[in-house]
């Protein structure tokens, strides 16, 4: 499959183009990563390899199918009503799929696209306004003051805290969090966070997408659109309709304590509603309980009161940790294992 062919409305950073080679020789000058995936994008392959974030596990390289990239692209700008001519924002990296799939909406759909630096302050010099964007949720929160300047905006890769959440609720963005992953060209699930009078607290499936539960409890996701094969996920649903779902956490991330099964996620958004630095919760080998329930937090050492909190007895920490950084992936996104490693 040789992909030529690019919408007439298509512009990057403000400049139209009359042909494929024009693209590559603007992007030559503007960008080796950019340039490196157009490049890839317009070639004769019929598909481009992307790599994983490696938050859950080690980064791994996979196929995608440009036909299918093609209608992911489609079903986004249907889903949300982004025809020609969008002004959209891409501050997230091209290395990645998220970053990646930016540029094929835009040059499917006829997006006008500008491109500015990855960073954790996307909108600290933006004063221009925009259509649509994309970002992960530490972007977000930096920059709650500007997103005035962005009509929607969808938030991957990570979990929007309640906290978070509650500073989104008089902007005029609506800002919706998203459930996918690399194997199916980002998201496939949407959820409103803010602009609503009740908030869900599930996803919406978009069309298209067919999911049920495994034996485990786990998503598992048809979607023949954007994926060749089915893809069983290690997230633990509350399948709450065929076109909806409640995300529970991750399978691999369960903590039997003393025989109690806990969910960190749960935990966690409950704690971030007293907790403003990063943090995550994580079970530790013990000799009595099996696995005890920790508080890892970023940052210098404080207190912290668990009273305020409709945690229950079992959901409480047994012991808290404080630590300089936390590890990362070139994401942005918390390697929980490899930070508990680190710690003990």
């Amino acid at each position: 499959m040789k992909i030529d062919r690019f919408h007439r409305d298509f512009k990057l950073n403000g400049i139209s183009f009359s042909s494929v080679n024009e693209i590559l020789n603007y992007s030559f000058n503007f960008s080796e990563e950019i340039h490196s995936f157009l490049k890839k994008w317009f070639s004769k392959e019929d598909f481009i390899v992307v790599q994983t974030s490696g938050s859950t596990g080690k980064p791994k390289k996979i196929k995608l199918q440009k036909r299918q990239m093609i209608n992911s692209a489609l079903t986004t700008g249907n889903y949300f009503n982004l025809k020609e001519k969008t002004a959209a924002l891409l501050c997230l990296s091209v290395g990645y799929v998220a970053g990646k799939m930016m540029f094929v909406r835009a040059l499917t759909l006829g997006w006008h696209l500008d491109v500015i630096k990855t960073n954790s302050f996307p909108l600290k010099e933006i004063e221009k306004e925009y259509d649509f964007s994309a970002m992960v949720p530490l972007q977000l929160e930096n920059s709650i003051e500007k997103i005035k300047f962005i009509k929607k905006l969808i938030v991957g890769g990570g979990v929007v805290s309640k906290k978070l959440q509650e500073k989104l609720q008089n902007s005029t963005c609506n800002v919706y969090a998203t459930y996918g992953m690399t194997e199916t060209i980002t998201h496939i699930a949407i959820k409103k966070l803010n602009n609503l009078k009740i908030m869900p607290n599930f996803y919406n499936v978009l069309p298209g997408i067919n999911i049920y539960k495994d034996i485990r409890g786990c998503l598992v996701v048809k979607a023949l659109d954007v994926s060749d094969e089915i893809v069983f996920t290690n997230d633990i649903i509350d399948l709450i309709s065929e076109n909806k779902f409640k995300w529970l956490g991750r399978f691999d991330n369960v903590i039997n304590s003393g025989g109690v099964k806990l969910h960190p996620e749960i935990i966690e958004e409950k704690l971030s509603v007293i907790i403003s630095n990063r943090f995550f919760v994580a079970g530790i080998p013990d000799e009595k309980l099996g696995e005890k329930l920790v508080l890892i937090v970023e940052g210098d050492f404080k207190e912290i009161s668990f009273s305020n909190v409709n945690l229950h007895k079992f959901e409480i920490p047994k012991e808290i940790y404080f630590v300089n950084k936390f590890i990362e992936t070139k994401t942005k996104k918390i390697q929980r294992s490899k930070t508990i490693n680190f710690i003990f």
